[in-house]
């Protein structure tokens, strides 16, 4: 199983937000992000075997970073860890899901998308954070407006980010990475297309 990181936001540019439907997909997935250059995913628990995929990932594919997200309750932290999570992604936060996922033992990005937010994180002690949704918030010139009143908070922004935007967010000087959907398609997932995963992969790579 992949080390435990101290920072979730220096690892890849891109972290690739990953839905599962189908089992099968899950571990094929992980070793074409693997073979793209991109030893991390997160794997969202909306779907009924999320919590088996992050299983048989953690157990199948130790090279890769497995992380639960779409964590909203606090019974769903024990679950992905035990599952074999190593890291948890909320889409926000409340004082009772940060205590959880700050007494899981494994790092995690809580949820903010308003300056309120970012300090309540802060004052919990936590200076990594999760931006959403990205764009329907702000986006990029959100994030830059906020970057010197709050110049503690890091972020990892996700939600409706592209290929084609995700740069603009890296550049900025609070961000450390961004979280995307568009590295593994529905349609490449459904036709088993890994080649496509992995090439998606090494585009993103080379955004940092």
């Amino acid at each position: 199983m992949a080390s435990t990181p101290d920072s979730l936001l220096s690892l890849v540019p891109v972290v690739p937000v990953v839905v599962i439907d189908d089992l099968d997909h899950a571990v094929p997935v992980a070793r074409a992000l693997v073979d793209g250059g991109l030893p991390v995913i997160e794997l969202t628990l909306r779907t009924p075997v999320a919590l088996d995929a992050i299983a048989a990932i953690a157990a199948e594919v130790p090279e890769i970073l497995v992380g639960a997200g779409t964590i909203v309750a606090p019974g769903q932290v024990e679950q992905a860890v035990d599952a074999g999570a190593q890291f948890l992604v909320s889409p926000g936060s409340t004082p009772t899901l940060l205590s959880a996922m700050a007494g899981s033992g494994v790092p995690f990005l809580p949820g903010t998308a308003t300056v309120s937010e970012a300090l309540a994180v802060l004052e919990a002690g936590f200076t990594e954070m999760k931006f959403f949704p990205a764009e329907a918030s702000g986006g990029a010139a959100y994030l830059r407006s906020i970057a010197s009143p709050v110049p503690a908070a890091r972020f990892c922004p996700t939600g409706g980010i592209t290929a084609a935007s995700a740069s603009s967010y890296l550049a900025l000087p609070n961000v450390g990475c961004v979280g995307g959907s568009w590295l593994t398609p529905a349609d490449a997932l459904a036709a088993g297309d890994w080649e496509r995963v992995s090439r998606l992969a090494a585009e993103a790579t080379a955004l940092g």
